[in-house]
């Protein structure tokens, strides 16, 4: 591994479901880049917190960390409701995000050699974890085109649940992501606002791919 000035870094900040996984990931196909989804980590460990009857102590938390792999990240048991609560409570532990932030920078920072660099997604990316990234996003949607985006990807899973149910848990989601002491999400200045609510997922991918090539690309970076 390494930390090299030419790498292609790329920071993305988002409300839930506002569909920056899903650029981060055709970007990281676009560029070969090293991806992670920061929120799963989250996730990960809210479900953890579930499991063991909402008793969960750091040490172990610190272990299973240190060994994760990313097809743990990629469990269908972290799309629950329930899970997703519980992320956003344990992301207000300032011993949990120190933790997370550890492994974060790793990624960002030290991309196998196989990686042209690396693209991370969550709540604090811009403005705590990827500081000084080439590249900064912030993406949005309305909340009632996120929630329409994730009752449908949970009626593909066969979810019983309803739209306003949905709508109901990121409205909480964002309150929680946006009034925490810590790290809360917010757009930093220095980041470019993309707003996906009219967008259809290859427009977006188009115009996130144009910003990056008129710098990186054409060797302005």
């Amino acid at each position: 591994m390494r930390k090299e000035n030419n790498l292609l870094t790329i920071a993305i900040d988002s409300p839930a479901a506002a569909g920056a996984g899903t650029q981060a990931k055709l970007i990281a196909k676009e560029y070969n880049l090293l991806y992670l989804d920061t929120g799963k980590i989250y996730r990960f460990i809210g479900y953890l917190k579930l499991k063991n009857k909402n008793r969960l102590k750091y040490d172990f938390v610190k272990k299973k960390i240190k060994v994760i792999k990313f097809r743990d990240l990629n469990n269908v048991k972290l799309l629950n409701d329930k899970v997703a609560t519980q992320a956003s409570i344990v992301a207000k532990d300032r011993k949990i995000r120190n933790i997370v932030k550890n492994f974060q920078l790793k990624c960002a920072n030290y991309p196998p050699k196989k990686f042209n660099g690396s693209i991370l997604d969550g709540r604090d990316i811009t403005s705590v974890i990827m500081k000084n990234a080439k590249f900064k996003f912030y993406i949005t949607a309305s909340l009632e085109v996120r929630a329409k985006r994730r009752y449908i990807e949970f009626k593909k899973l066969n979810r019983k649940i309803t739209y306003r149910e949905v709508l109901k848990s990121l409205k909480n989601r964002d309150y929680l992501d946006k009034n925490r002491k810590i790290s809360p999400l917010k757009k930093t200045k220095d980041s470019i606002l993309i707003n996906t609510s009219k967008l259809s997922k290859k427009s977006c991918f188009k115009k996130i791919k144009a910003i990056i090539d008129k710098k990186y690309i054409n060797g302005n970076l």
